[in-house]
């Protein structure tokens, strides 16, 4: 009854609009804003004291009213978390003046015609999901507006001819839309505009010559577009600008000459262009200047000495130009300058000797041609504060001499990076006294010495040493670096054993200790039983599985039973070995009572396992034919069973037979072995015979549990339809799924003609999709899986994945790690990091790491762990490598032969990745992932795939 209301109101509230009534009252407004909120949706309750019955909506959540006429003047719901669509209910406020409904989550068109709203003067649509054009009209009549905010949207096509009309206006903000096209001709003469932002769009054409008529300007942001021509020559004139922001376009040509007249410009940014020539001294002439930014493009010549006239400048950023020459000395006059980066240029002679003298925060000198000794820089502000330091990157220049010892006066450092020069000496103690540092480079230089062991008191994340001339052992201190995630240290001369607490970090990703001298094990734990073996290369004699060499076992040395001896000879074994007489060592005696026990072992299992066998063949022939909703067999002794059905009454004694039967056997996993059979009304089922009896729970429990399981349904899960119970056999009834499983598909030959199925890109991302929303469906029902692998997923006639042996661990007496690695995830390469360490929560994350896995398994085509001759290949590692050097060819299925969009593939590479972070917390949750899928695909699907 109540729809039919709203229905009913809507109409009129349309005839109302339709014929524009020329006596508006105050019940149009209450009328405007219910039917307004009709079309939201409201999860936080923002709009509950929105009443229908009310006689005023001025007292309402958000709602401002004229106190004089007390009709509705301002709507401001900014952040109010509000869904849905934009309605016409807006329409009735004809008093409106400002609108306001930033950060939401409203989606469809632009609601609101200006032209009909003769009021307002602000409109705030920012941080929305709004899409599609704009109406042509939308600012037919905007006598009266003074700002506008469309920005943080998905609004497409043109901006319409109408803005260029809206003399008023003092602020547009268009900003990060997919608007393209040109500008409308109009805005430039707009002249009481202060601000214009339209950056982050696709908006291409040349900005007009002479824009002088926008005298009044503050602001002008065109940055990322696709503008093209010279910065126009007449911007000088606009001198109230403050910030000039022309970045990551395609504008040629020179700077104009008129740039200095914007006496209070602070901030001027023009990289990522294609700018040429030179900044001469006119730069000086900026008074007011803060920041100056024309990184990449391509300037030349000196940098002018001018710029030490600017007293203001905080930031100068010159990087990846042609600048040619030193920096001049007069830069010390800027006083104020903070960031200074001119890495990728062709500067020459000495570090500055003032550039630690001003207080910097960061220091970009890479990729130069820069020479001398890096200590004179730093010894020359010996006496200088440096509290603000924190970033300095000289690497690949061409200096000399020692890493200073005072670097350790940096107290704020964080980033120091000095790699490809020809530094020498060795690593200075005092970087221990940087206790800020989390990346440090000394990489490619003539490093010597050994790497201190005070370097465990800094807050490293990243460490990189490689290629220098470094000895001695890894310091054990490094295992302090409990954030520590990079590591290289390769291509030095560093010996001894690695230290076993390193095992202890558990967020590093690499540690390459590859063409060292380094000998003894491995350390332990999760990330070195899985450590990539091109990460430890060419150390002769270090040992562990990822370098395919067993370590050598050391005994103790066996004790000698001699009864000839009296104890006291010292000489005694070695004479009683040379004589050959009879000894018998304790080591030997073990040997030979393990022998005895491991032969009456055997005797003993195979004895049981032919009672078992005996057992089971019995009780599976006495199978009852009973079924029905959760109906069941009325016998429980050792020699009939109960049968369970979940729905239906079948007819199983026809496929009873099957479970013995090794022709039906469709496959074996941690539980069990699973056979096909065939009900009496032809229809065909899969049982999985389960082989853990001795780890399955209590009947009571076990009949809970797999009712429990019976009840889940989703597309992507195999059905549980019944089960059978003996104390000696369990039986568990799926629906049979004709597709065989994704393994097959990915890995073994489809006729045995060595042509293996060649799945499509396509049916590739709807298999990780249907798995993700599998897992999804179980983790909402706190069910890990625990054994995902291709093998457990079965493809149906349809090429729909269907997830299997999903819950199966609620079987067993209690989630023991052991049991849970060993039984069930007993495919290597799946298993989860956490398994291996007793103190990390076993959660849904473990899923997730075995998805990350099946995603790279799906588009590579590979096992997850690959045995060659010589080495073994960990997918998850070759994938990570391989993409880190652009070899993204070897990452990618060669049955695809190129038929796959790269726009898609590369992104769902990085998620498996993600996917299978060292670090639980690091990887997404399933629903995350969901989403990130249909965002890869395109955005006409995205919606559609998302849903569950």
């Amino acid at each position: 009854m109540r729809t039919v209301i709203w229905v009913c109101l809507f109409m009129l509230l349309t005839d109302l609009i339709t014929t524009q009534s020329l006596n508006p009252s105050l019940d149009d407004d209450v009328l405007g804003l219910i039917v307004f909120k009709a079309d939201l949706q409201d999860p936080d309750g923002k709009l509950a004291s929105w009443n229908e019955d009310d006689d005023s909506p001025c007292k309402w959540n958000g709602v401002r009213c004229n106190p004089r006429s007390n009709r509705v003047s301002e709507l401001v719901l900014d952040g109010f978390g509000l869904s849905g669509k934009m309605g016409r209910g807006l329409m009735q406020l004809k008093f409106l003046i400002k609108l306001s409904l930033a950060r939401n989550n409203i989606t469809g068109s632009v609601g609101v015609n200006v032209s009909q709203l003769s009021s307002l003067r602000v409109i705030d649509l920012s941080g929305n999901g709004l899409s599609g054009p704009v109406p042509g009209d939308f600012f037919g009549q905007c006598g009266s507006l003074r700002s506008i905010s469309l920005a943080g949207n998905k609004l497409s096509g043109q901006i319409p001819d109408g803005l260029g009309s809206c003399l008023d206006l003092g602020s547009v903000n268009f900003s990060s839309n997919q608007f393209s096209g040109v500008l409308p001709s109009g805005v430039w003469s707009l002249h009481g505009l202060r601000s214009l932002d339209v950056s982050d769009n696709l908006l291409n054409g040349e900005i007009p010559k002479d824009i002088e008529g926008l005298y009044n300007l503050r602001e002008i942001k065109l940055g990322k577009n696709q503008f093209t021509g010279q910065v126009p020559d007449q911007i000088g004139a606009c001198a109230l600008l403050r910030s000039v922001d022309f970045s990551e376009n395609s504008f040629s040509g020179s700077l104009p000459s008129s740039l200095p007249k914007l006496s209070l410009c602070k901030d001027l940014d023009f990289h990522s262009n294609l700018l040429t020539g030179e900044v001469t001294e006119w730069i000086g002439e900026f008074g007011s200047l803060e920041s100056i930014d024309l990184s990449n493009n391509m300037f030349t010549g000196a940098v002018p000495d001018a710029i030490g006239n600017i007293k203001s400048l905080k930031v100068l950023n010159i990087s990846n130009n042609r600048f040619s020459g030193s920096l001049p000395a007069s830069m010390i006059n800027c006083q104020n300058i903070q960031i200074l980066d001119v890495s990728r240029n062709s500067l020459t002679g000495f570090l500055p000797t003032w550039l630690f003298q001003l207080g910097l925060q960061t220091v970009r000198f890479s990729d130069n041609k820069l020479t001398g000794s890096i200590n004179d820089a730093f010894t020359s502000s010996v006496n200088i504060s440096h509290q603000n330091l924190e970033v300095v990157d000289v690497s690949d220049n061409e200096l000399s001499g020692e890493i200073p010892f005072d670097i350790g006066k940096f107290i704020s450092l964080r980033f120091l990076n000095v790699s490809k020069n020809s530094l020498t000496g060795e690593i200075p103690k005092t970087v221990g006294e940087l206790k800020a540092l989390d990346f440090l480079d000394l990489s490619m230089n003539r490093l010597n010495g050994s790497i201190p062991v005070e370097i465990g008191a800094t807050s490293l994340k990243n460490l990189i040493l490689s290629r220098n001339d470094l000895s001695g052992s890894v310091p054990v201190t490094m295992s302090k670096l409990a954030d520590l995630e990079y590591v290289d240290l390769s291509f030095n001369k560093l010996n001894g054993t690695l230290p076993k607490p390193l095992a202890n970090l558990i967020h590093l990703v690499t540690f390459n200790v590859s063409h060292n001298q380094l000998q003894g094990e491995l350390p332990g734990g999760a990330f070195f039983n899985r450590i990539s073996p091109s990460s430890v290369a060419a150390n002769l004699n270090l040992c562990g599985a990822a370098v395919n060499k067993s370590c050598p076992v050391v005994l103790p040395k066996p004790i000698v039973l001699n009864p000839n001896s009296t104890g006291s000879d010292p000489d005694s074994v070695t004479q009683i070995i040379d004589n050959k007489k009879t000894i018998l060592s304790i080591s030997a005696l073990i040997a030979i009572g393990a022998a005895a026990v491991i032969v009456i072992g055997i005797i003993f299992i195979t004895v049981l396992n032919i009672r078992v066998r005996s057992t089971m063949s019995r009780s599976a022939t006495a199978i009852p034919l009973s079924g029905g909703d959760y109906s069941s067999s009325p016998t429980t002794d050792t020699n009939s069973g109960k049968l369970v059905m979940f729905s239906g009454e079948p007819d199983f004694s026809t496929g009873a037979h099957a479970l013995l039967n090794k022709d039906c056997e469709l496959g074996r996993g941690g539980f069990g072995a699973v056979y096909r059979t065939v009900f009496g009304d032809g229809r065909s089922v899969a049982i999985k015979k389960l082989t853990v009896s001795s780890l399955v729970k209590s009947q009571e429990d076990f009949e809970r549990e797999v009712k429990k399981l019976g009840k889940i349904h989703h597309p992507n899960l195999v059905a549980l339809e019944g089960y059978y119970w003996t104390p000696s056999l369990q039986l568990l009834i799926y629906e049979y799924v004709s597709g065989g499983n994704l393994y097959k598909h990915l890995h073994e030959d489809e006729d045995g003609d060595g042509n293996r199925s060649s799945l499509t890109w396509n049916e590739r991302f709807n298999i990780i999709l249907g798995i993700a929303k599998s897992l999804a469906h179980l983790h909402r029902l706190k069910i890990i899986h625990y054994n995902l692998k291709s093998s457990n997923v079965l493809i149906d006639g349809l090429g729909e994945p269907k997830v299997a042996d999903f819950g199966l661990a609620r079987l067993l007496p209690m989630l023991d790690r052991y049991v849970l690695s060993s039984k069930i995830q007993s495919a290597l390469g799946y298993m989860a990091p956490e398994f291996a360490c007793k103190t990390v929560k076993i959660t849904e994350k473990c899923d997730i790491y075995g998805f990350g896995v099946l995603v790279l398994e799906i588009v590579t085509g590979r096992r997850p762990v690959e045995y060659m001759e010589d080495d073994v290949v960990i997918l998850c590692d070759m994938v990570r490598g391989a993409l880190e050097e652009g070899r993204v060819d070897e990452c990618i299925d060669e049955r695809l032969q190129g038929k796959f969009p790269a726009e898609e593939v590369i992104p769902v590479i990085k998620l498996g990745l993600i996917c299978t972070s060292q670090v639980p917390s690091n990887r997404p949750d399933m629903a995350e992932v969901i989403n990130i899928l249909g965002l890869i695909r395109c955005p006409s699907e995205s919606q559609e795939e998302s849903e569950l």
